[in-house]
């Protein structure tokens, strides 16, 4: 398949650039994956679109203060490190702007010296391997010099961090938000409870490789970065209940899609497990676990337009954009939501 396959056009004033005052008051459009029929409503009426014994897939990572801006030790130039993976205590995969300044051994200070990196080592796409030296709790550092790593396509300040954190994040480690959480409020996840209907909570920390270009022609030439992700006991029971008893489980967001078609068995069941995954889910692929999914409205092109297509099709979900264009729907990370069911 070619990735041209996935375009489509979007003017650029549809590209939320900042959350609605209310997380739940974004517009949703119910997409029906089997015939393309659509349909529009209101988030928080959402709860009219689940039914007691479906099983809702969250994902719980929490958004770390990734964006780190320093100088050069020794010339003074500027510097941005943006932290992706971290390998131990004090070393950590990153990626730095300019990146052809920063060969192994250059030395980065940032904070005023409350915290200092050097690149002891490059490795795939460039990303430079960070060994930190601070004192106290690194957690702590980053959190006083930090600054949330928001897409490039957000180009306004965002006042409050919280915004950018689902209500329900517990698990540090993400460098970018699963957004399709943050319409929920804690008053709709209690209704959603009250209503019978059972919350699965798993974890994926976001890396970037999700939002990269592809940059082959032909999609099953791209390869996937691995993310780390934690299924547990609780929550592969509760989903495993849900197939068992021919409910529907839903997933919010395709980071909580691509965590339990990673972990499940052939015959869609979970258990308690951690892991590495790579997956690549586009036309072709079929869905072990899956039978909804909650979402935004993602980049043309991308792999995760190429994962919705794989559960609705091609035709149904480009024509559903084109009717989220015309309708002045909000895209992307701040943008509304979209119910493929």
């Amino acid at each position: 398949m070619d990735v041209k396959d996935f375009d489509y056009e979007l003017p650029e004033e549809l590209i939320a650039q900042h959350p609605l005052k209310k997380r739940d008051d974004s517009r949703l459009l119910i997409l029906d994956k089997e015939t393309g029929a659509i349909r529009h409503s209101i988030f928080h009426d959402i709860i009219d679109e689940l039914k007691e014994g479906d099983c809702l897939v969250v994902n719980n990572s929490r958004v770390i203060p990734a964006r780190l801006l320093g100088v050069r030790k020794g010339t003074g130039a500027a510097i941005e490190v943006l932290l992706l993976k971290r390998k131990s205590d004090s070393v950590w995969e990153t990626l730095v702007k300019p990146g052809k300044k920063c060969r192994i051994g250059t030395e980065i200070i940032l904070g005023e010296g409350a915290l200092r990196g050097k690149v002891i080592d490059i490795v795939e796409e460039g990303n430079r391997l960070i060994e930190f030296s601070y004192e106290g709790i690194f957690e702590e550092v980053l959190d006083r010099l930090g600054e949330m790593p928001l897409p490039p396509y957000i180009t306004h300040k965002l006042e409050d961090k919280n915004r950018y954190q689902t209500v329900y994040a517990k698990h540090d480690g993400s460098a970018a938000a699963p957004t399709a959480g943050l319409h929920f409020t804690e008053e709709l996840l209690q209704k959603i409870r009250s209503k019978g209907i059972d919350i699965a909570e798993v974890t994926l920390h976001v890396g970037l490789g999700t939002f990269r270009p592809v940059k082959v022609q032909t999609i099953e030439e791209h390869h996937m970065h691995s993310e780390f992700y934690m299924i547990s006991r609780e929550a592969a029971e509760k989903i495993n209940r849900a197939k068992d008893s021919g409910h529907r489980v839903i997933c919010v967001g395709t980071t909580s899609c691509r965590t339990i078609e990673s972990a499940a068995d052939e015959t869609g069941h979970l258990k308690e497990c951690s892991g590495w995954t790579e997956i690549f889910i586009y036309p072709g692929y079929r869905f072990k676990v899956l039978d909804a999914l909650i979402t935004n409205f993602h980049l043309p092109q991308s792999t995760l337009v190429m994962l919705v297509s794989a559960l609705a099709g091609r035709e149904h979900i480009l024509n559903a954009y084109r009717e989220a264009v015309r309708e002045r729907y909000r895209f992307f990370s701040f943008g509304d939501a979209m119910l493929i069911e």
